[in-house]
């Protein structure tokens, strides 16, 4: 008979996470330089890139979460310039580590499951050749750059022929994203972006990468359900279960109960069991620690839903909302929106969590606020608009 798994608490769990992503380590205390950038990026792996640009672009977010302040165009350097990272659909597209390029080379051999890219190439046959052909011999183009890009068939995601060429030869690895301008990709071939040590490394075949990257995800999440392991590159779970079960039957995971949680949890062997997790951090919704709803709700006992999309007299909290971590625990939430004309960081709402302090909340959440106008430019600091229960004990740091 099987030994029955170690059974441990969410609370437990829940610290085991937050050291996982990196909330265990103080700030920095100078100048952020790119072996901060490292160092969070060893805890997180990637950043995911977002358009909105409400507050901030989404993949500035998570290192302000863990560092404090520091210069934006540090990660540009770091990614375009250095070369460090690249561009890739890893959890949505995503700033990956360029070492780990490897394992997203069967994902760029396979056909992509956008049914636009494949319904273009259908109706427009040859012209995917001919946008490449005209990257190889003009260079660096976006989408402004094509001859004949194609008009919009709507708004959102109504993408052009071009824009949508484009894509196809970025999944399939044929173009790469050799930098950004004003958050616009510009794409070249990858023999002018990569130096030739990357372009040699092997591409790793499905099993093998999915592996790596399912241990990625347990080691960037400390501990987790299948799904929530999966979710982190996005692996579909009817290829993931199996290689989980690989992983714990090889000893490099192990499988545990934690309670009140109705799904096995999969274990890192390097993971953090920090006895407290203090400080304090705004996070971004596309940030590692809570782009998974259901294991925030989980974990944290904290619903959160984001609301860009949903009607204005619908929403419930805001449009751009951002929760509140402080000492260990998710204890509020602000919609927040940069007005930079005014030079003002605009705190729409502000709602705490059952349970919270809210005059000690509302002292450290707008701490954090001020600390966050100031790294972001906004000279004439925070205003707090009178909505949610938060809102009156909330004051500049």
């Amino acid at each position: 008979m099987a030994p029955s798994a170690p059974t441990i608490s969410n609370d437990r769990a829940r610290r085991i996470a937050l050291g996982a992503q990196g909330f265990r380590e103080k700030r920095a205390a100078g100048r952020v330089d790119r072996r901060h950038l490292r160092r969070v990026l060893d805890r997180i792996g990637l950043l995911q890139l977002d358009s909105v640009n409400v507050a901030c672009r989404a993949h500035y977010m998570p290192l302000f979460s863990r560092l404090g302040p520091y210069r934006r165009e540090l990660i540009d350097q770091y990614a375009y310039d250095d070369g460090a990272l690249f561009e890739y659909w890893g959890h949505e597209a995503s700033l990956l580590r360029i070492e780990h390029r490897p394992l997203f080379g069967h994902r760029m051999a396979g056909e992509p499951h956008w049914k636009s890219l494949a319904r273009m190439r259908r109706e427009n046959p040859g012209y995917c050749d001919w946008v490449l052909e005209e990257v190889r011999e003009r260079g660096a183009l976006s989408i402004g750059d094509i001859a004949d890009p194609g008009d919009r068939t709507g708004p959102w995601w109504g993408l052009g022929k071009g824009k949508l060429a484009l894509e196809y030869l970025f999944v399939t690895g044929q173009v790469v994203a050799a930098t950004r301008k004003n958050f616009t990709r510009f794409y070249d071939i990858p023999e002018r972006v990569f130096p030739p040590e990357v372009l040699a490394r092997p591409m790793l075949e499905r099993e093998p990468a999915q592996r790596q990257l399912l241990m990625l995800g347990a080691r960037f999440h400390g501990i987790g359900t299948a799904e929530d392991i999966a979710d982190y590159y996005r692996i579909r779970m009817p290829e993931a279960r199996p290689l989980l079960a690989q992983l714990v039957a090889a000893g490099e995971l192990e499988q545990v109960e934690v309670k009140g949680w109705s799904k096995p949890a999969f274990l890192h062997p390097e993971a953090d069991m920090p006895r407290a997790v203090p400080g304090r951090a705004l996070l971004a919704p596309f940030d590692p620690l809570v782009w998974y709803r259901e294991r925030v709700h989980r974990i944290f006992d904290f619903h959160y839903r984001i609301e860009i999309y949903v009607p204005e007299p619908k929403r419930v909290y805001g449009y751009y909302v951002l929760p509140f971590l402080l000492d260990g625990h998710l204890v509020a939430r602000v919609d927040v929106k940069s007005d930079r004309d005014r030079g003002v960081l605009m705190v729409k709402g502000s709602f705490s969590e059952s349970g919270a302090d809210r005059a000690h909340v509302g002292r450290e959440l707008g701490a954090e606020l001020t600390t966050m106008a100031e790294w972001l430019g906004l000279t004439a600091g925070i205003e707090i608009h009178d909505n949610g229960d938060l809102a009156p004990f909330v004051t500049a740091g």
